[in-house]
């Protein structure tokens, strides 16, 4: 079940956002967060949090080419225009927040003033070196911010319950300053598929809400029976030429 609340209205948006515009000439940064436990849920307005002073510095995302052989978008080609390595592969066994500025509102009404999510696309690409499981996020009206970590369990916004998830990992995806909504409330995801992926280490997804600016789903991987491996993760950032704004979560399957 979906579970959001009713639209924010323009004008809490635009107050929401005015301490994002002290940002707004940053250039997107990836920081590796040791505020808080993974499954925190934070209440605060819908901005990203900014840099804690005590933990690891502030790595910038790296340049990529302008092509990834392994993107397969979905409903059309593969035709990015930009394309970065936003965190390289590595274990996020902390919080890892990817920051991107945001200034709402992003379009213009009736479209949502946040960046909204349209489309979901999964695929094995067990032919690459090294082999991978990935799912994409596609949005409209820009990137957002967001974090991943492994958590023991993903908490759904808003509620706190555990959003069911197969396998023995899980990873958090948590989108700041995103919506799956639009003004009159309505599901904005046209496109996504089955929720048991069924790869061989990405299980499946699962929604975790949407909720107040934030946007939640949670990985479910499968690692050995009784290993304490965790799996790399690596996070790649597109631009397609039709405006559509993708971020996709590479999983490795060893």
């Amino acid at each position: 079940m979906r579970t959001h609340r009713p639209p924010l209205s323009w004008a809490a948006v635009l107050v929401a956002g005015a301490a994002v515009l002290l940002t707004a000439g940053c250039p997107a940064s990836v920081e590796r967060r040791s505020d808080g436990p993974p499954d925190t849920t934070v209440s605060s307005p819908a901005a990203p949090p900014g840099p804690t002073g005590s933990g690891p510095p502030i790595v910038e995302p790296a340049g990529g080419s302008s092509r990834d052989p392994g993107t397969t978008p979905a409903g059309g080609r593969d035709d990015p225009v930009t394309f970065r390595t936003a965190y390289p592969w590595g274990v996020p066994a902390e919080p890892v927040l990817i920051r991107h500025p945001v200034r709402p509102p992003v379009a213009s009404p009736p479209a949502p003033p946040l960046p909204w999510l349209v489309a979901i696309n999964a695929a094995d690409h067990g032919g690459q070196r090294p082999a991978y499981s990935r799912i994409s996020f596609y949005f409209r009206g820009g990137f957002p911010s967001y974090e991943l970590g492994y958590v023991d369990r993903v908490r759904a916004e808003g509620t706190g319950d555990t959003v069911e998830l197969p396998g023995n990992a899980f990873l958090r995806i948590r989108f700041v300053q995103a919506q799956a909504h639009d003004e009159r409330g309505r599901w904005t995801v046209a496109d996504s598929p089955d929720p048991a992926l069924r790869f061989p280490t990405l299980r499946g997804y699962g929604f975790g809400g949407d909720f107040e600016g934030y946007l939640t789903y949670g990985l479910g991987l499968r690692v050995a029976a009784g290993s304490d491996q965790a799996l790399r993760v690596r996070v790649l950032e597109l631009t397609r030429s039709d405006g559509r704004h993708v971020i996709a979560f590479d999983v490795r399957h060893g």
